[in-house]
């Protein structure tokens, strides 16, 4: 059994790895065998990742990612190909930011900013790794979206939005890619990371956010990339067009 969550002999590349669930991502991928290119628009963040990674014994390069440019995705992809013979097994579409208001007040430029991102950022770089994702039964397309996308959330319309959209690709992709035995999936995480600090350190928020949580405490990001593992492994080759919540039960 353990043989089916083995990733050696694969490629992936994490984008928005330069901390959070992305830097557990690519630390966990490495563990488990694959060659990693842990990208970030902060490359100095991402060299750390990687350092880190190299010092474990793990394989991985560093590369500056803005997932909005075509240029920079194409650049990327090629880099973490080349790290596996030309083949690109795996595409981790995590990079995210926040811009919040509330729905009155939110402004065009916000919201198209936050999707742009999102939305498409997981658009720009899984349509990148088309000419390298393998039509083995190992190429994974595995995108991150949230509880804000299946639920809603209040002062943060344009994230709901952009994480509603990205379970629309991830579905989409899922029914064009399978004719190439390339399977598509999304988590759904929530963890402890930079992006949910203001949740987490404002007492009546917290308060809030850990009385819908049944089991009453926040993930670490470390636990949650062991669900990324699973997909990106042969255990989940038969699962496609999926979105898993690893939250604890908040969205039950």
């Amino acid at each position: 059994m353990s043989d089916s969550f083995t990733l050696t002999g694969r490629s992936a590349l994490v984008t928005g790895a330069g901390g959070g669930i992305g830097a557990a991502v690519a630390t966990a991928y490495a563990a488990a065998g694959a060659a990693v290119l842990v990208t970030d628009m902060d490359k100095d963040a991402a060299a750390e990742v990687v350092d880190r990674i190299v010092a474990s014994g793990g394989r991985a390069e560093a590369a500056i990612l803005d997932v909005t440019d075509t240029d920079q995705a194409a650049a990327a992809v090629e880099q973490a190909a080349n790290l596996n013979d030309g083949v690109l097994n795996i595409v981790v579409n995590n990079a995210g930011v926040i811009a919040p208001a509330m729905f009155a007040k939110m402004t065009p430029e916000k919201f198209r900013f936050v999707l742009d991102v999102h939305v498409g950022g997981t658009f720009t770089v899984t349509q990148a790794t088309l000419p390298y994702l393998p039509e083995d039964g190992t190429g994974r397309v595995i995108n991150v979206t949230s509880a804000a996308g299946l639920v809603g959330t209040i002062g943060q319309v344009n994230y709901s939005a952009a994480k509603s959209g990205i379970i629309g690709l991830t579905k989409s992709f899922a029914k064009e890619l399978a004719k190439r035995k390339i399977t598509s999936n999304a988590v759904a995480p929530l963890a402890a990371t930079k992006m949910t600090t203001t949740i987490r350190t404002d007492e009546k928020l917290a308060a809030t956010t850990l009385a819908r949580i049944p089991l009453g405490r926040w993930a670490y990001p470390e636990e949650i990339a062991d669900t990324f593992v699973f997909f990106a492994s042969d255990a989940a080759g038969y699962i496609t067009g999926q979105v898993l919540p690893v939250d604890g039960g908040m969205v039950i």
